[in-house]
């Protein structure tokens, strides 16, 4: 029952909303945990049952469990939509999550790499002479220049370079933009594409992925990619734990932003589409406001009185 629930609730927002399939999975995931939560420690089968109290005790489990607060806003998001949902067909009088506040998230600011050991990054896995050395190095570049998503570099198009001076990508929502290149990037395209056939399956005689692969997806998949970019960072010396795609994506954001780029334009080519997710690199800004007011104002040149 609950099964066949959370599936027709899963099929509307892919339908209407036009969600990831990484987003569809977080969202079953959360609601299947929730559901057995109900039927073990609530004694109830049917999920369209729940009632305030049920999710009350359902969070503060969570809470005793030491669950983020941010995973916990996570699965509060999930319930109070499902619920909505299910409110708007008429099949529940009233949406039961709508009485619980998020719990507070605590601001932290984005990690990311210095110019160095991005730099040294890329080196590392430039001297790796192989097809699959070659495949790295131009997926490390590509990434810092692009500030992609792992999910929306591993699965680009081979028609992705639609111009030489940009990269067409497929974002969240199916959301499409463009992403200016540089020409760093368009060398290494060149070389990557030598070696490309090599990673396409051999009962194929070609893949519409730029990154074909052997598995299920037809494409890298992003945890080869991240078990990759931990090996090459070991080779670099980097401490293995502070490189990750995210953190990659964080560091072509945070140079931009500390080199002068304007937040707006940085918005777009991140694809948030709020201004106040982009603002979580404002930090770089103030660091550099701060050192432009020291250096340069008057009163900080004035000799004391």
């Amino acid at each position: 029952m609950n099964e066949g629930l959370i599936n027709n609730f899963l099929n509307m927002l892919s339908a209407e909303k036009g969600i990831s399939q990484n987003t569809k999975f977080a969202y079953k995931t959360d609601l299947e945990k929730f559901a057995e939560f109900l039927k073990t420690e609530c004694k109830k089968q049917n999920i369209l049952d729940t009632q305030t109290d049920d999710i009350k005790y359902y969070f503060s489990y969570l809470k005793e469990n030491k669950m983020t607060a941010k995973s916990q806003s996570r699965k509060l998001s999930a319930l109070n939509s499902f619920f909505l949902f299910y409110l708007s067909e008429g099949d529940i009088k009233k949406n039961p999550a709508s009485a619980i506040f998020s719990p507070k998230l605590g601001k932290t600011l984005p990690k990311y790499l210095t110019k160095e050991e991005v730099e040294n990054l890329i080196i590392t896995a430039k001297k790796i002479h192989t097809n699959k050395g070659i495949r790295l190095d131009f997926l490390l570049e590509l990434l810092y220049a692009t500030g992609l998503r792992v999910s929306e570099l591993v699965s680009l198009p081979l028609l992705a370079f639609v111009k030489k001076e940009y990269i067409q990508v497929m974002g969240k929502g199916s959301k499409e933009r463009l992403v200016p290149i540089n020409n760093n990037v368009l060398k290494k395209l060149d070389s990557y594409l030598k070696v490309r056939d090599s990673f396409i399956p051999k009962n194929q005689t070609d893949s519409k992925f730029l990154f074909p692969s052997n598995g299920k997806s037809g494409h890298l998949t992003r945890f080869y990619f991240y078990k990759q970019l931990k090996e090459v960072a070991l080779s670099a010396g980097i401490d293995e734990n502070k490189v990750s795609p995210h953190v990659f994506r964080h560091s072509f954001a945070s140079h931009l932003i500390a080199g002068g780029a304007d937040l707006r334009a940085v918005q777009t080519m991140l694809g948030h589409s709020d201004i106040s997710t982009t603002q979580i690199y404002t930090h770089i800004m103030s660091d550099k406001l701060k050192s432009a007011v020291n250096n340069n104002h008057p009163l900080a040149k004035m000799k004391k009185i």
